[in-house]
């Protein structure tokens, strides 16, 4: 969390991170580009012992960083499975996919309010590269601003929510399309939560 008080200004200011998977982990998983074999460590794929979302998280971050995959296809290429559940089925929900075509933000950006999906998880890809801001917190009661984290990608990585994770609606950094695969079903599975005091997203995080 990299947050500080705006000088003059009842805003808090939260300054994005780069993204990587350990420092995700709590809130979903990364999708990037498997490593080369030979690179980012071997086939150590770490302790695995943790059960439920802990377990999947692990599981996705190593075969994201160690190149773990199996050769299909007659050899001709290679399948890294990154998340073995996306938890979508509750309360007779099935998988849906769709494009999200998002503007381009400008920055700074005033975030006034979460939301959640406890039912399922959310997964975001760019189609093509585009790099957007997370926006998240931890699941649990309704976070205050200071339980905010936010996490800038480098216009290739997507990323899986667990489902309860708190989180902003897309925040694009380059204008795109997006694929997004999200629970559908009978019942919406949507709470909002509007922050007691806005938070200010800085342009200091992007490039000059």
């Amino acid at each position: 969390m990299n947050m500080s008080n705006a000088p003059q200004s009842s805003s808090a200011i939260l300054v994005p991170v780069p993204l990587t998977p350990e420092a995700f982990a709590p809130f979903g998983a990364v999708l990037q580009a498997p490593s080369p074999v030979g690179l980012g460590g071997g086939n150590d794929r770490g302790d695995t012992r943790e059960s439920g979302l802990s377990r999947v998280a692990a599981e996705a971050r190593a075969a994201a960083q160690t190149g773990a995959g199996r050769a299909i296809n007659g050899g001709t290429a290679e399948r890294f499975d990154l998340v073995d559940d996306l938890q979508l089925g509750a309360r007779g929900g099935r998988a849906q996919l769709a494009v999200f075509r998002a503007q381009a933000r400008r920055f700074p950006l005033e975030l006034q309010a979460l939301e959640r999906h406890q039912w399922g998880s959310q997964t975001f890809v760019p189609w093509g590269r585009g790099r957007f801001v997370a926006v998240v917190a931890a699941a649990g009661p309704a976070p205050q601003a200071d339980a905010l984290h936010a996490f800038v990608t480098d216009g290739h990585q997507g990323i899986v929510l667990w489902p309860g994770t708190w989180h902003h609606a897309l925040v694009a950094v380059d204008a795109g399309d997006f694929l997004v695969i999200e629970r559908a079903g009978p019942e919406a599975d949507c709470d909002i939560h509007t922050l007691p005091a806005p938070v200010l997203l800085p342009r200091s995080f992007l490039p000059p």
